[in-house]
């Protein structure tokens, strides 16, 4: 007990420089602030790598009032997961079930409710809601878990530009904070966001962009892929002109360049992962560099180890290893940080729509257990494959 007291006295005086509301101590990126309950929910700075929740779990809400030498605090605490990404650590060696659960679509392809022809973007909320942008319908379709048909939360009033139609919408990401709907708007070439709850229409929020994939950082700023202009700008909040973080120096296959960029991942360093599709490889840009690395594939468009065709949707988890739906391949890949070849973890098994096979798989998204989720575009379904082995 005296020496557990010792230990937090010691954080305590570490804490007291630390902004209470802020995620990371004191504007270190690699630390993380905990509110630790075996040092009466006081502030305690953490190294990223020796955070871990389980052993430090945050406090969800908390009312302090102490000494006149400690400050008195109410806070939320909020840990940032990236979006798609899983909010466990998965293992490097972590295995899933091969055979995959169809939990959308599946029904051949046409417009009713229970039917999802050519989903694309892919994205699954906390509690297991998938949200699919249906390209062919112009709509966007919410699947609850166990559910057997979608409701549609967007579109789906027939192709068309006014503010309660898309036209081709590619991605879907849910902003949390606003209970909205953020979604590639493709041949309007706008970003649109929609209220996720009885929206009937939608605001234009960013216009003049040839939308593809976009995410979205903890600070609710938005990445998105301009297909056109072979880059990927960020938009901080109220911001409609953006900065180029990806690219941006034309077409073609040097470190800064890309050819016919697709879908976009940020980690929680800000790095950006983008799937470049006509150079066949994912690339990874470092939050301010000129350039990007070659994380997965660049040998060329092939079906071997060290290569990818035609790459499409892309996630990284923690430890920076990156899975990439390998669209022309009817794969999933993962290849670990630093590595030159990658491994198959989904599919391989031929063009097909057994459950362990896929067609054209495109958007990819982690649950919060590390169950992975493909959308099985030319099988116009959603898979999952729930994870067998985190170890």
């Amino acid at each position: 007990m005296v020496s557990t007291v010792i230990r937090c006295f010691v954080f305590i005086l570490f804490s007291l420089t630390v902004r209470v509301k802020s995620q990371f101590c004191n504007g270190i990126a690699h630390q993380r602030c905990v509110h630790h309950p075996r040092c009466h929910n006081l502030p305690v700075c953490y190294p990223v790598p020796s955070f871990n929740q389980q052993l430090c779990p945050p406090i969800a809400t908390m009312n302090t009032t102490t000494a006149s030498t400690i400050p008195t605090t109410t806070t939320t605490q909020q840990l940032f997961h990236p979006l798609r990404g899983s909010s466990i650590d998965i293992h490097p060696n972590a295995r899933w079930q091969q055979s995959g659960i169809t939990v959308a679509g599946g029904n051949r392809q046409a417009n009713g409710i229970n039917q999802l022809p050519d989903p694309r973007g892919l994205y699954v909320d906390d509690d297991q809601t998938i949200y699919a942008a249906d390209r062919a319908n112009n709509r966007i379709v919410e699947w609850k878990r166990g559910a057997t048909s979608g409701q549609v939360v967007a579109g789906g009033n027939g192709q068309g530009s006014l503010d309660h139609q898309l036209f081709i919408p590619i991605d879907v990401i849910v902003d949390k904070e606003r209970d909205s709907l953020i979604i590639s708007d493709y041949v309007n070439r706008r970003v649109v966001r929609w209220p996720r709850r009885n929206g009937t229409s939608g605001e234009t929020i960013i216009s003049s962009i040839d939308c593809l994939g976009l995410t979205m950082d903890e600070n609710r700023s938005l990445y998105i892929v301009d297909g056109v202009k072979n880059e990927v700008r960020r938009y901080r909040r109220g911001e409609s002109q953006g900065i180029v973080v990806a690219g941006g120096n034309g077409k073609g296959n040097r470190l800064n360049q890309f050819s016919n960029p697709q879908y976009v991942f940020v980690d929680r360093d800000h790095s950006v992962y983008v799937s470049d599709l006509g150079n066949n490889r994912v690339m990874k840009w470092m939050e301010g560099a000129k350039e990007g690395i070659v994380v997965a594939g660049g040998q060329g468009q092939g079906n071997a180890l060290t290569q990818l065709s035609y790459p499409e949707g892309v996630v990284a988890d923690q430890l920076g290893t990156v899975y990439v739906a390998d669209g022309g391949n009817n794969r999933i890949m993962r290849w670990s940080n630093r590595a030159t070849q990658g491994s198959v973890i989904i599919g391989g098994n031929g063009r097909g729509d057994q459950s362990n096979q896929l067609n054209q798989p495109f958007g990819l998204s982690f649950d919060r257990d590390g169950n992975l989720y493909v959308a099985d575009t030319g099988n116009h379904r959603v898979q999952k494959f729930n994870i067998e082995s985190n170890k």
